[in-house]
């Protein structure tokens, strides 16, 4: 273990704890400011029908190289453009693009080595719409640009790292009345989907508690040190503690609260995290001593608890560790005055118990038992595009189906299933963590990223 300096690690900590308080409050102070004149609230937007949804993407390697091919295979969709630093990348899509289309993305535009050839693929194509599957750094700038140059913004998780990054999101989706959406996919996952429906249908009754969790172990991308997800994640889990990763769990349970919508809305949050071991010790075991992997102190906690207190006093515990020698579990648990729903293993109880398969909310019915609960209660969105979803790929189907949807949605002129606000709420967990642990577990408010308009915002409708 690297020497441990406590009065370092005391001056560093109050400059850090000092920094991020600031932060904070300048952040959260724009939440009172009314909507500029020129501004269109999001929540319910429906953009102009296209008839052909011509996609340009930014970042081919991890995410974006699937999200490449699946798009390519989707009816109504001309991929344009593909920019990323390195050429064999932004080949290998191109190949696949054009293999998926059965004829058709002939003519893909091809962008890469310099760090700005995205901001000339935009002005030079002029796409509907943008995918950014890039560094996490990255996100906020690459999708404010996109809006700015008339393209709808569809970013991976988060949609960014700073809360005036995503202030500024929010204001350029409503000045240029252009979509950006966070691609949080879980939401489309047959376990999401089904307790969505069931929720909706209001069989837990009133909603009273959620637990999210991303348990993934993942020091293994530490190999990734040249160019890959590990070669820049690896930094921000050495500078930065809190949950850095909150929206597989978040972004489900808030929607079957219908957190942001009508009914409820984010109001605080307090964090805590471990000590931060696992990463100093696995540097340490294995690379030399002068590794640049050595060379950083990690900081962040093996384990981050936070927990969220809505407006109506509902509280949702949500959990990320992506150090830890455990096993995978995207942890997902809804409760209410009726019963309870969770996840990993897929298990639910009811009060009075699950008809024909338990007597009482004592045992879970789970595995085989509720096959009878699918078959009465599968999503119709499920129903319709799960079996091609699972033949498509991605994450069980969860990518495809997440995006099928975005292109059926601007084809046909809808609202998008996640709103930019959403993006902006759940992605606001990981700045806002990092706060509450610098202040000792102190509490953090949300900012209300639609200045009251919440209230007007429709539920998710479970699309058929």
């Amino acid at each position: 273990m690297k020497h441990f300096n406590r009065r370092n690690f005391l001056k560093k900590s109050s400059i850090s704890a000092a920094s991020l308080y600031m932060a904070s409050h300048l952040a959260c102070s724009e939440e009172n400011e009314k909507r500029p004149s020129e501004g269109t609230y999001m929540g319910d937007f429906a953009a102009p029908k296209l008839d052909t949804v011509r996609i340009a993407l930014i970042g081919v390697g991890a995410r974006g190289t699937g999200h490449a091919k699946q798009l390519a295979a989707i009816e109504g969709t001309e991929i344009v453009a593909i920019a990323d630093l390195y050429e064999d990348w932004v080949d290998r899509s191109v190949t696949n693009c054009k293999e998926a289309g059965n004829g058709r993305h002939q003519n893909i535009a091809r962008y890469f080595g310099d760090e700005n050839q995205w901001k000339l693929m935009l002005k030079n194509e002029k796409p509907d719409a943008v995918i950014i599957a890039t560094n996490w750094n990255n996100h906020a700038l690459m999708a404010i640009e996109s809006m700015k140059q008339g393209a709808h913004a569809f970013v991976e998780v988060p949609v960014a790292v700073s809360l005036p990054e995503m202030w500024e999101i929010i204001d350029t989706s409503e000045k240029t009345k252009k979509h950006c959406m966070m691609m949080e996919n879980v939401n489309y996952g047959r376990e999401e989907l089904l307790y969505l429906n069931l929720c909706r249908k209001g069989m837990l009754g009133e909603l009273l508690h959620a637990e999210a969790a991303y348990i993934h172990e993942l020091r293994f991308q530490m190999e990734e040190q040249e160019r890959g997800t590990g070669s820049w994640r690896t930094p921000h889990y050495a500078k930065r503690n809190g949950n850095l990763y909150p929206t597989h769990g978040l972004g489900p349970v808030a929607q079957y609260m219908n957190l942001g919508r009508t009914e409820d809305q984010f109001a605080s949050l307090v964090s805590f995290s471990s000590p931060a071991r696992g990463r100093n010790l696995y540097a340490e075991k294995n690379y030399p001593s002068d590794h640049k992997w050595n060379a950083l102190d990690y900081q962040g906690g093996d384990i981050n608890t936070s927990i969220i207190k809505t407006h109506l006093g509902r509280t949702i515990m949500i959990q990320w560790d992506e150090t830890s020698p455990r096993p995978y579990t995207r942890h997902n648990l809804i409760q209410g005055t009726k019963g309870a729903l969770a996840g990993f293993p897929t298990r639910i109880a009811f009060e009075g118990g699950v008809p024909g398969v338990t007597d009482s909310h004592h045992r879970w019915a789970e595995g085989e038992q509720l096959e009878a609960i699918f078959e009465q209660h599968e999503h119709p969105m499920y129903k319709r595009l799960g079996a091609l979803s699972k033949k498509m790929g991605g994450h069980g189907g969860m990518d495809f189906m997440m995006l099928y949807r975005i292109v059926e949605c601007l084809r046909n002129g809808m609202p998008l299933d996640q709103n930019i606000y959403e993006g902006c709420l759940w992605s606001a967990v990981s700045p806002l963590s990092e706060l509450s642990v610098a202040q000792g577990g102190m509490p953090q408010k949300f900012p209300d990223f639609t200045r009251g308009s919440w209230k007007q915002t429709q539920p998710l409708n479970i699309v058929s």
